[in-house]
């Protein structure tokens, strides 16, 4: 059984060692000062003037030089290599919601990795941002709160059969699968959004202010339950 490093009742900030601006680390900060590092994400913390809780992962990306400025007792080397640093961060924080940042960005195989552990780890409550979007997996049954006409895609990992209330082109349960039908570029057709799916893997890709909107949403919504 994985041993929890960081168990906590606020939201957890994840830092990724890829790109983050300084507005969104801000903007995280301003939701909750808890904040743990995976691996070379320890120097968006640093950079801004931040100690975070924890820095977890293989740490093939923490430079020594950031190395020296962290309390030893905070790194928590994980030495396998069957999952990301992102999943060895999710299977050891215990939070009510995980936001992340960093992990997005200009490494389009970086992204597909964190789609795939959204879903492997769809028990948990996720949403990751990067300046322009945000993007969370769908929970079985969840309503958003957005502006109408606001850009709502809908991208799914799996087949998946989807309902939604509220969209400029409703779902009706419509089959949605890779490499078939998609769901991108729609729009809210009124100020709340309710989806619905019967099984894990679909993604919602909202823009990025609507973070207070899915931020609320998943909190509501019941998460999908633990494997196993």
């Amino acid at each position: 059984m994985t041993a929890i490093i960081v168990q906590t009742d606020d939201i957890v900030n994840l830092l990724g060692a890829g790109d983050a601006s300084i507005a969104d680390l801000e903007t995280l900060r301003s939701i909750s000062g808890t904040m743990v590092a995976a691996d070379g994400g320890a120097r968006h913390a640093l950079d801004m003037g931040w100690m975070p809780q924890a820095v977890i992962g293989d740490l093939d990306s923490l430079h020594p030089e950031i190395r020296s400025q962290l309390p030893s007792d905070l790194i928590h080397h994980v030495a396998e290599q069957d999952s990301t640093d992102f999943e060895k961060c999710l299977r050891r924080i215990a939070a009510p919601l995980v936001l992340g940042t960093g992990f997005l960005g200009s490494r389009i195989d970086h992204a597909l990795a964190c789609f795939h552990a959204l879903m492997v780890h769809a028990h948990r409550r996720v949403i990751l941002i990067d300046d322009r979007q945000l993007v969370f997996l769908c929970p079985a049954d969840v309503t958003i709160d957005v502006p109408e006409g606001a850009l709502i895609s809908l991208f799914p990992l799996v087949p998946v059969q989807a309902q939604s209330h509220g969209l400029k082109w409703p779902l009706r349960g419509l089959n949605l699968a890779p490499g078939q039908i998609i769901g991108t570029s729609n729009r809210a057709a009124s100020s709340q959004v309710q989806l619905t799916c019967d099984r894990p893997g679909l993604l919602v890709i909202l823009p990025r202010p609507e973070l207070p909107a899915a931020q609320a949403a998943l909190l509501s919504a019941s998460p999908w339950p633990v494997p196993g």
